[in-house]
């Protein structure tokens, strides 16, 4: 059987790792298209007649007539809510889901723009900005603490398992080594999350994408 998704991904950014975690969790074929964002294509055609916000991830499901959808966040709704239909990852109340999209939301607003200004200033911006890094640094530590007091009394964020809401988390963890220093100690600190993340890390869908990303990087 031919793959039926294309998604075109970046090779280092998180987000379009989250989308193939939960492509791997729910056994979707699929063929990645990395999109060289050095060279600029991801800013001009045909890449922006696809996504015209020139960003990273977009899929292209071949099996509904091509249809195309960009932002992580909203592929991976569209593939639980077409593809999982034994709620594997996600759930068959509406209760359940409202608050699984709540951490999914919370994961794109909070720690995703946070953690990524965060390896921006420490890393990648033309000059040294200690405040910028302060903050963002402080707003790592602040999204931690929230994740480690919700997961005080649970293993997982909603319904006593693993979903999509968790799993879209992963991908910034494994930025940590970026932030050295800054974050040294977390393990301790933030004790809850640590046992948390340790358990999705050992699932065989978060394994192999963290395989593949460490293939193509």
């Amino acid at each position: 059987m031919s793959e039926s998704i294309t998604l075109h991904s970046h090779k280092g950014g998180p987000n379009p790792w989250k989308v193939v975690m939960v492509l791997e969790e729910l056994g979707l074929k699929y063929n990645t298209i990395f999109v060289d964002a050095n060279t600029g294509e991801h800013k001009k055609g045909p890449y922006t007649a696809l996504n015209p916000n020139g960003r990273m991830p977009t899929l292209v499901d071949h099996s509904n007539n091509d249809f195309t959808i960009w932002e992580s966040g909203a592929i991976v709704l569209y593939l639980i809510g077409k593809y999982d239909t034994t709620h594997k990852i996600s759930f068959p109340d509406f209760d359940s889901t409202a608050i699984a999209n709540q951490y999914l939301m919370f994961q794109m607003s909070g720690q995703g723009p946070y953690f990524g200004q965060a390896a921006w200033f420490m890393h990648f911006h033309s000059e040294k900005l200690p405040s910028a890094v302060e903050r963002y640094v402080a707003e790592i530590h602040r999204i931690l603490g929230v994740l480690d007091g919700i997961l005080a009394d649970k293993e997982y964020l909603v319904g006593g398992k693993a979903s999509y809401a968790d799993l879209s988390f992963i991908p910034w963890n494994w930025a940590f080594g970026f932030f050295g220093e800054h974050v040294a100690g977390w393990e301790e600190k933030y004790p809850n999350f640590t046992a948390w993340n340790t358990r999705l890390n050992e699932r065989a869908a978060v394994k192999k994408t963290k395989a593949d990303k460490a293939a193509v990087n």
